[in-house]
């Protein structure tokens, strides 16, 4: 059998394991992720399912270890709260990420089985273990029963033949494997490298080049562990255990050599992780930021990689460097070694041990036109942000960062490529559609009536904080008001033309325009309140958005649902059901100019 066939054999009732074949297979540990976790929670509930051996199951908070996102927050609390319950371990937001913890802690070991909801779990095939991603149902079936059903993969055999390149780094080394294999051509095979090359790969490299299996479309890159590997392991193992071998006559589907000493230093171009070329065809290119982390490349040896080259430095003007250790104990060994001090000198953004922004949880986004290069795993379109995205190893990236463009580390220039200011075209006709035609508003209108008696309703039940990313005023619309208890679906129930009548202090908290775009986005005539908050009040004003003080509306008679006539000039105010009258204050000099110009920006 080939080596995942032992592995899988050995943790399942049968003695020998062939490709096709379905089999249960034992889990040794079963982990969830602040992403997924929450909803593998949700499936045990909902199915009234108890979870089999607490002490293999375990919590990673490593795709937000800021908690800076709310959902990610809520998420993580809900694991926190159900690992109390169940005395499952929490690898909370300061530790890194789970896959290398399970690692570094001892509690994965050659010839281990291990599920996740990370799909980067086929990481631990590094150390000749099976680790592979899955689905919230599959993770909760697996806590639930301490095992999972697996189809037996075929199994492909690599020699790496020659020595490879000294300038190759063990991400080249996985960027030429998807230059020649693509991302579907060993499609759920099993990968297993072998060659006297590969015997001096220690555990940063193998984690690398494992890592990115996924995007080759395998189902997992196994390395046989060598005796630095098994020696490491053995070291911080909680088991005592026997590395697992493929046998001598193992059968492979497909067996393939490749020269690695025609390797060469590669990069991925924007959106495609398969798409590698010479980083020599993209030197030159200008970037805007770089990064350097995730779980393939936030391990020790690239920590020292990157700062051997920042050392003495600095980043180019205008480039933004953001650095993220894979795991607080490696974090706080680059605080020893002075690394960290090393980083901050040259200018980089140092955060604490996660996955970053391959997640989209943490440093490592970018915005639209923005060009970074990167050590992640995947540069997929809108994965990162709007930008674009190379991918490449720390050492072209730590280069990349002080030249201002991409490069290698044996070509940084002595000066930086500079950011040129682009001049604005000063066309008076392209100015002229740029800028808005003010016009006349009516300043008499009518609208039907949301009648909503609650003081004090502040800016985050209005426009939570969690959409706040949000610049186009048309996106805004649909968030109204569904942080505010009992109106969570106003924006699915307002019509254009309605006009909204509440109480004290409306708008308080903080100064987010949103909070009033959003209803000008939804074609909200006008608030009419007992009172505003005061920056509320002002960037209301300021919008040309009407609003009315008026103190004392019982007048009215009103009900939710009636139409009212309102003069923005005079401030009266009629109920045109019962036509009662009562008058608001009405717009000031000011008010009335603002909201006829179009805003404070208008003309």
């Amino acid at each position: 059998m080939t080596l995942l066939e032992k592995i899988l054999s050995s943790h399942s009732k049968y003695e020998v394991v062939q490709p096709g074949e379905i089999v249960d297979i034992e889990i040794d540990f079963r982990v969830a992720r602040d992403f997924g976790g929450a909803n593998v929670v949700k499936n045990l509930n909902d199915f009234g399912l108890t979870v089999k051996d607490p002490d293999k199951t375990f919590f990673t908070f490593d795709c937000n270890p800021t908690g800076s996102d709310q959902k990610y927050a809520v998420n993580q609390h809900t694991c926190r709260l159900f690992a109390r319950e169940q005395g499952i371990k929490v690898y909370d937001i300061d530790a890194g990420i789970g896959t290398h913890i399970l690692i570094d802690e001892g509690y994965v070991y050659p010839g281990s089985t291990v599920v996740s909801t990370d799909s980067h779990a086929n990481i631990l095939g590094a150390i000749g273990a099976f680790g592979q991603g899955m689905g919230d149902m599959d993770i909760a079936a697996a806590w639930h029963n301490g095992k999972v059903w697996f189809k037996v993969p075929a199994s492909v055999k690599i020699n790496f033949d020659g020595k490879i390149p000294d300038n190759v780094s063990s991400k080249d080394i996985i960027l030429n494997l998807l230059k020649i294999f693509g991302a579907n051509s060993l499609l759920g095979y099993s990968i297993e490298i072998y060659g006297p090359s590969v015997d001096n790969l220690d555990l940063d490299d193998r984690i690398t080049i494992s890592s990115m299996a996924t995007e080759m479309g395998a189902i997992i890159i196994l390395f046989p562990p060598a005796k630095a590997i098994i020696d490491y392991c053995s070291l911080r193992s909680k088991t005592k255990f026997e590395p697992i071998f493929a046998d001598d006559n193992a059968n492979y589907e497909k067996v393939f050599t490749i020269d690695v000493t025609a390797f060469k230093q590669m990069v991925s171009l924007p959106g495609e992780p398969h798409n590698t070329i010479n980083v020599t065809e993209v030197a030159g290119i200008k970037i805007d930021s770089a990064f350097i982390g995730s779980c393939t490349n936030g391990r020790m040896n690239d920590m020292r990689k990157a700062a051997s080259i920042l050392k003495n430095r600095k980043i180019a003007p205008g480039v933004v460097l953001k650095i993220v250790p894979a795991t607080d104990e490696i974090w706080k060994q680059c605080l020893t070694e002075g690394l960290i001090n090393i980083f901050k000198k040259a200018g980089a953004l140092v955060s604490n041990a996660g996955c970053a922004g391959c997640a989209a949880g943490q440093v490592g986004q970018n915005g639209p036109g923005e060009i970074t290069i990167s050590t992640g795993n995947r540069n997929f379109s809108g994965k990162q942000g709007k930008g674009s995205m190379y991918l490449a190893s720390p050492e072209v990236v730590a280069a990349s960062a002080l030249a201002g463009c991409i490069t290698t580390f044996d070509n940084i220039p002595e000066k930086p490529f500079l950011f040129v200011r682009q001049e604005k075209t000063s066309d008076a006709k392209t100015k002229d559609k740029l800028i808005k035609k003010p016009h006349k508003k009516i300043t008499i209108i009518e609208g039907r009536i949301w009648l909503i008696p609650k003081d004090n309703i502040d800016t985050d039940m209005i426009f939570h904080n969690r959409y706040l990313a949000i610049t186009d005023v048309n996106e805004m619309g649909q968030y109204t008001f569904d942080n505010l208890k009992g109106f969570e679906d106003f924006s699915k129930k307002a019509k254009t033309g309605d006009i909204i009548i509440t109480g004290k202090n409306f708008g308080c908290g903080s100064s987010r325009q949103q909070a009033v775009d959003c209803f000008s986005a939804l074609g909200i005539q006008a608030i009419i309140a007992e009172s505003f908050g005061s920056i509320y009040e002002r960037n209301a004003i300021n919008a040309a958005f009407p609003i009315l003080l008026c103190k004392e509306l019982s007048g009215l008679d009103l009900n939710n649902g009636d139409s009212i006539k309102v003069d923005l000039k005079t401030g009266q105010i009629e109920n045109l059901k019962n036509k009662k009258i009562i008058k608001a204050e009405p717009f000031s000099d000011v008010q009335l100019d603002l909201y006829q110009k179009g805003g404070l920006l208008g003309k």
